[in-house]
């Protein structure tokens, strides 16, 4: 048996690119980590607009957006029942607004998935270290926010646990919080420090050549299961050099080519591409970094907006741009080999292979063939494929191109072949 995706992990692969928004008091203190001890007056954005952020997000193909509702300091974005050190203490709306109502408000207008972050280490906190009295409090907040705020796609754990205001440290019960989240919200993806979707493993943007969604299950996140279990990748990066935002680094906006680096050693690898893009002071994205999405949204759209493969040869479920067909051998023997012809030359330098992953992610090694004046040349060679694979190369004008599967783990399932002029 392969493991495959739930629909949700499925949708989630899918999408291909989630954006972050590291938000809170620390973005008026100018740290990156808060000590909870910060005064709630601090928080005070003057231009908060949520839609500002949504609707960038959407225009520029974030199709999740996850937003720290609680992160590290214990500051809630949402007016908790559990805590003062909430927006209900600060002078933003007059203590009556809720920036967790605003935000899902705007996912909802501008049909955006809509997740949130909570970060499990509370340093402002005083039950912290106390492990059953900290762990009701920290399900009493979860609860708050998966009833009161409607569909909820992700919830974002940090593996962050250090001592809180009391020296003490904590021990979490991940297992009470999973149940708790599929109770109350059965569709949501428990991610990092969950059983649905892990951390790619570095917080630079950059999955393995060889990623597989296949994985041992952990004792950790996948309590009671044994054997391999569906754990897709995702990689996230900040497009500043800090998580939250802070003024001396306007002018430290990733470049466009460092972005669409990450792109295609992300998405083009199998994982889903988590970007951070924090808001500002005032509550809205900063234009350097409004400026440089939409640049890397149209990059995107340009290297990938002709595929000189489409409609062509009699392979038709690899070429005919659909996502329910896919192609496989007859029978399971290796290696298996299919051939694209592309009726007549073609000058392409990059690869977009993609897997049938609806049921589970099976090649182990190939290697791609171009037809150049009638002679096969190896173009490129490869591992895993899974979700997206996108493979780089030096131009060639070819006639038609090979897929030869070496290596499989049960017959290969191939959905399409695209190929495209490079960058």
């Amino acid at each position: 048996m392969h493991p495959k995706p739930t629909p949700q992990q499925l949708a989630w692969q899918e999408a291909e690119l989630a954006m972050f928004l590291h938000f809170g008091v620390n973005t008026f203190t100018d740290q990156e980590w808060g000590d909870g001890d910060e005064d709630p007056a601090a928080f005070n954005p003057t231009r908060l607009d949520a839609r500002q952020w949504v609707s960038v997000a959407k225009e520029c193909g974030f199709r999740y957006v996850i937003l720290t509702a609680k992160h590290h300091d214990g500051f809630c974005l949402w007016p908790s029942a559990h805590t003062e050190h909430s927006v209900k203490n600060s002078p933003w709306r007059d203590g009556q607004g809720d920036v967790m109502r605003e935000f899902v408000d705007a996912c909802a207008e501008f049909d955006v998935r809509a997740a949130f972050y909570l970060s499990p280490w509370d340093r402002h906190e005083p039950t912290y270290g106390d492990s059953p009295r900290y762990n009701e409090h920290f399900r009493a907040q979860l609860r708050e926010l998966l009833t009161e705020y409607g569909d909820i796609a992700e919830v974002w754990f940090d593996g962050a646990c250090a001592e809180g205001p009391n020296g003490k440290r904590q021990e979490y019960d991940w297992a009470s919080y999973y149940r708790l989240i599929k109770e109350l919200q059965p569709e949501a993806l428990i991610a990092i420090c969950g059983p649905d979707v892990r951390w790619v493993g570095n917080e630079d943007g950059y999955a393995r050549e060889t990623e597989w969604s296949v994985q041992d299950a952990s004792p950790d996140h996948h309590p009671g299961v044994s054997g391999q279990v569906w754990y897709p990748a995702e990689c996230d990066v900040s497009i500043r050099p800090g998580w939250f935002w802070h003024a001396a680094e306007d002018a430290k906006v990733k470049t466009l080519e460092h972005l669409m680096d990450i792109y295609h050693k992300s998405v083009g690898r199998n994982s889903v591409l988590l970007l951070n893009v924090p808001p500002n002071d005032e509550g809205l994205l900063a234009d350097p970094d409004v400026a440089r999405l939409r640049e890397f949204r149209a990059e995107i759209d340009r290297r990938f907006a002709t595929d000189l493969a489409a409609g062509n040869g009699a392979v038709a479920p690899l070429t005919d741009g659909s996502t329910d067909t896919f192609w496989t051998p007859e029978d399971d023997a290796m290696p298996a080999t299919v051939e694209v012809e592309l009726g007549g030359p073609r000058s392409f330098g990059m690869c977009v292979l993609t897997e049938h992953i609806a049921e589970g992610q099976r090649i182990e090694r190939y290697s791609l063939a171009a037809r150049v004046d009638g002679d096969w040349q190896t173009i490129a060679d490869g591992t895993t494929i899974g979700h997206k694979k996108i493979d780089r190369f030096a131009p060639v004008t070819g006639d038609a191109v090979r897929l030869r599967v070496e290596a499989s783990r049960g017959r290969p399932m191939i959905r399409a072949l695209s190929l495209f002029a490079g960058a």
